[in-house]
C-alpha cells in the first residue's frame, strides 16, 4: 500500500499566518503539523509516501523531510499547481500508486488514541473497495456527513449539508483499492470546480464497496484548519506529553518501533536534535532499549 499526504491549499482560514508559509509546516505544540498525519501512515506500516503541495511550498517539505531515509521510509514529492479537490491526489499520484492500493490523509488532520491503530488494521484488511471513517461531531454542517441505517450500514454521504442526516463527519483519512484512480478521473467537477472526495466515496457506495468504520470514545480527531483548532490541538498534545510522558507523533520513535530503523539510526536522529526536549526524548528511548537488551543477556 502507498500513502499520500495532501499538504496543498492556500490556508486562507489561517491568514495572516499562512500568507508566506504552508499551514502544514506550522507547529502543533513542538513539531510541524505534517508530522501528525505522517505518523498515522507509518503506524499503518506504509513506507512509500508521496507529499503533494503547491509550487511555492514543495521545496520546504523536501527540506524538512528529505528522502525519508533517516526514518526508514521513501518520500516522493509532487506539485499541485492549483487546488482541484482532494480526489485530484489520485490523478496526480497515478504513476506513484502504480498497481497498489492507497491511503490518503490530509495534512491538517490529527488522529490520536489506541482506537486509531485498530481502525487502520481493519481498513488495511479490506482488500476490495474503500474504507473511510465516521466520527461524531457537534457541527456536522462543516464536514462531509455519512448517514447510516439502523444496522449502521452507510446509505449516503453529503458534503457540508445544510440539514445533516447524522452527527458523523468523515475525517480526512481514506483507504482505497487501485480502482480509485479511474474513479477519480471520471468524477465531474463540483460547482466549486473541484474533484470532490465525497463523489469518489459515493461511487464506491453505489458499487456497494464502501465500508465505514465508526470512531468514538477513546479516539481523538482534531481538525487544525483554524487558529482555534490549532490552539486546541497544541494544548491537547502538550497535555498528553506532559502528563503521560510519551510523545505524540514522534516519527523517529514510530520508525524504530515499526522496525523501519535500528537503534543506532534512532540514536543518530536523537543526537542531531539533542538540544531540544524532542531530541532528548528520542535519546531516552535509546537508553531504555539498551537497558532492555542488557537485561536480556
Amino acid at each position: 500500500m502507498k500513502g499520500i499526504i495532501l499538504a496543498g491549499g492556500k490556508g486562507t482560514r489561517l491568514y495572516p499566518m499562512t500568507i508566506a508559509v504552508s499551514k502544514q509546516l506550522l507547529p502543533i505544540y513542538d513539531k510541524p503539523m505534517i508530522y501528525y498525519p505522517l505518523s498515522v501512515l507509518m503506524l499503518a506500516g506504509i513506507k512509500e509516501i508521496m507529499i503533494i503541495s503547491t509550487p511555492t511550498d514543495i521545496s520546504q517539505y523536501e527540506k524538512l523531510l528529505g528522502d525519508g531515509s533517516k526514518i526508514g521510509v521513501k518520500f516522493e514529492y509532487k506539485v499541485q499547481t492549483e487546488p482541484r479537490g482532494l480526489a485530484d491526489a489520485f490523478i496526480l499520484g497515478e504513476d506513484f500508486i502504480g498497481k497498489d492500493s492507497v491511503c490518503l490523509i490530509l495534512g491538517d488532520n490529527i488522529f490520536h488514541g489506541g482506537g486509531i491503530s485498530i481502525a487502520i488494521k481493519e481498513a488495511i484488511s479490506n482488500k476490495k473497495g474503500a474504507t473511510i471513517f465516521g466520527y461524531p461531531v457537534k457541527n456536522p454542517k462543516e464536514f462531509g456527513v455519512v448517514e447510516f441505517d439502523k444496522s449502521m450500514n452507510a446509505i449516503s454521504i453529503e458534503e457540508k449539508p445544510e440539514d445533516p442526516k447524522s452527527q458523523y463527519a468523515v475525517p480526512g483519512l481514506y483507504f482505497y483499492d487501485n480502482e480509485v484512480i479511474n474513479i477519480a478521473k471520471n468524477v465531474k467537477p463540483s460547482n466549486r470546480g473541484e474533484i470532490e472526495i465525497t463523489a469518489v466515496n459515493n461511487e464506491y457506495l453505489k458499487r456497494k464497496q464502501l465500508k465505514v468504520v465508526t470512531l468514538g470514545r477513546g479516539m481523538a480527531w482534531l481538525d487544525t484548519g483554524t487558529p482555534k483548532g490549532m490552539n486546541q490541538a497544541s494544548s491537547f498534545v502538550e497535555s498528553i506529553q506532559s502528563t503521560q510522558g510519551y510523545y505524540v507523533a514522534c516519527i523517529e520513535e514510530i520508525a524504530f518501533t515499526q522496525g523501519f530503523i535500528d537503534i543506532d539510526e534512532l540514536n543518530k536522529n536523537g543526537e542531531e536534535l539533542k538540544a531540544t526536549d524532542y531530541g532528548k526524548y528520542i535519546l531516552s528511548i535509546c537508553e531504555e532499549e539498551k537497558i532492555k537488551i542488557k537485561g536480556m543477556k
